[in-house]
Order: structure tokens, then sequence, then C-alpha cells
């Protein structure tokens, strides 16, 4: 009866987990195209509409995050035109090489572009900025959003930077899975950013994974949650494989399976609409293997420990964002 009871619930978790994914694809698919002359909406083969942002865009840098993003808006199609600046010649040839227009000033990105990315190190945007020909390009009588991907810099250090109160700032947070087209980001608009540049860039972050607009009080939060995220859940996969290694498992197969689990796990979260509690129960059978783990987790205080770590990276990037 148990293992019947067991199947039975398997089978209904597969049924929901199905009717939320093709339902919340038929909701995207029937979504009424934006209004904007700078959108169009273009069939592909995708099963999603690709929303297509008739914008020229460009990089200030060109490091491992501006790669990412860069290749992630020219593969889904996004966007068709991409500048990039970089003192690193070699940067600005693997950039040409996936499709992109390597320039050779900040200053011609600027020109060339309507949404600018700020991807230098925080402790060299003002200086980058600051630059005349810069300032010049940024001052043309037409408009320009400016993305700032730069960690622990606030609006207002951002606008100082650029000099004007006037510019259409959004500061953004992505994270490291952004290298892989699965960045969990969040940002918050400054300055006279308005509607128009929020939908410009949750186009380009939704292509590459997903972003939320929050107050920049909360910026700090999602820092603590999704921006050092990355490192907690490289810690639970390395920690279940040794647990793997430790019961008799080789250790690639150990690392393939932990990796895998967390993987698939996620995607039920984000596919099946259920809470992860229902998830955790649906696994757990009275007296069996799952729940004495469950059992041990708790006992060793695994939630509070991401609870605290949570809340101190937040407190730490509310205190590195402080005015010095």
């Amino acid at each position: 009866f148990m293992q019947l009871a067991r199947s039975t619930q398997g089978l209904l978790l597969k049924a929901s987990a199905r009717q939320f994914f093709f339902g919340r694809q038929v909701f995207a698919q029937a979504r009424p195209s934006p209004r904007s002359k700078d959108f169009q909406v273009v069939s592909g083969a995708a099963r999603e509409a690709v929303m297509v942002l008739e914008k020229r865009v460009g990089f200030l840098g060109a490091g491992q995050m501006a790669e990412a993003l860069a290749r992630g808006f020219l593969s889904k199609g996004v966007v068709s035109h991409i500048s990039v600046s970089d003192p690193s010649e070699s940067r600005k040839d693997l950039f040409r090489n996936f499709g992109c227009t390597p320039r050779s000033s900040n200053a011609e990105v600027v020109s060339h572009s309507d949404i600018v990315f700020l991807a230098v190190k925080p402790d060299t945007i003002a200086k980058v900025l600051q630059e005349p020909q810069t300032q010049a390009a940024l001052n043309e009588d037409r408009p320009i959003t400016i993305v700032s991907i730069a960690a622990g810099l606030s609006v207002d250090q951002l606008l100082s930077a650029v000099g004007s109160r006037n510019a259409r700032m959004v500061r953004v947070m992505p994270n490291t899975p952004c290298l892989v087209g699965e960045t969990a980001s969040a940002m918050c608009l400054g300055g006279t950013a308005g509607p128009e540049d929020e939908s410009y860039v949750h186009t380009l972050f939704n292509a590459v994974g997903k972003i939320f607009t929050v107050e920049e009080k909360l910026m700090s939060a999602v820092t603590g949650l999704s921006g050092s995220g990355p490192a907690y859940v490289f810690m639970m996969i390395e920690a279940l494989a040794d647990g793997g290694v430790r019961a008799g498992l080789p250790r690639p197969m150990a690392l393939t399976l932990a990796a895998q689990t967390v993987y698939g796990g996620a995607k039920m979260v984000l596919e099946s609409g259920q809470h992860p509690g229902q998830l955790k129960d649906a696994v757990t059978s009275p007296g069996g293997t799952t729940i004495t783990a469950v059992h041990e987790l708790e006992k060793a205080g695994m939630r509070a420990a991401f609870m605290n770590a949570v809340v101190a990276a937040s407190n730490k990037a509310d205190e590195m964002g402080k005015p010095k």
C-alpha cells in the first residue's frame, strides 16, 4: 500500500509540474507585445517568443561578466549591435570573435550606444566616466541608459561619477551564474531613469536569467542572497559530494550526482509552483532514509546557518556601501 501511495504521489507531482510549466509557457506566448517602437516580438524555434530590443548596447570593460552578458544577449537574439572598449587588445579580439564591435575608446563606445554598461572595476568607474571625451559623449543630446554592474557602488556614487543628477542610471546586482546564462539579478533605478529604462534592462537580463526591480535599500539583501549565494551552493555541492565519497562513491560520480541533484531540485522549485517544503515532504517517507537525514541537518542547524550567512553578507554589503 505504501509503495502504491508513493507512486501515486509521484505521478501527481509530475502532472502538477507539467501543468504549471506548460501553463506558464502559454501565458508567456499570449502576452501582448509592447507598444514601444523600441521592441519587436519575433517568433523563433524557442517555445517562448523572443523579445528583440532595437537598441545599441555598449560595454565599458571587457571582463568575464561583460563577456557573459554580451554572449547571452547575442545568442538569444535580444540585441544585434554591441560595442566594447577595454585596455586589453586580446579581450577586444575575443569580443570581436563572437560578434561584437571593439572600439578604440570609451567615448567611442558611448557615442555608438543607447544602453551603456559600466563593467569596469568599482574603483576605476569615476576615472573612466570623467574622461573629457567620455563626458562629451554622455552629454550628447539623446537619451542614454547607463547600467552599472559594479558591486558596492550606490546610485548616488554612480551619479556623482557621471557628474550629472539627470543621468538615466540603473544599478544592477547580477551573480556569477550569468556566465552560464542563469543569473539571478536585481536592479534599482536612479537619476532620471524611468519605466522605459527599466523595460530595457528587464528585457536584456531576462535573456540570461531572471531579474527583479527593488528599492535601493534592498540591494544589500539581494547581495547577501543571490549575489553571494552561489558560494553557499558550491559549498553545499562540495559537502554533498564529500558525503557520497565517505559512503563509498568515486569522487567524480559523487560530484556529478550532487550537482545534478541541486540543479534538478532548483528546477522543480521554479517550474512546479510548489513550496520547497511541499517538495521536501514528498520525498520524506515515514521512518525512511530521507527523514533520518533531514533530522541530522536540523540538529546541525542547517537552516539557521544559511539564514545567518545571508544576513551577515547583507550587513557587510551595507557597511561597504557607506561613504568612507
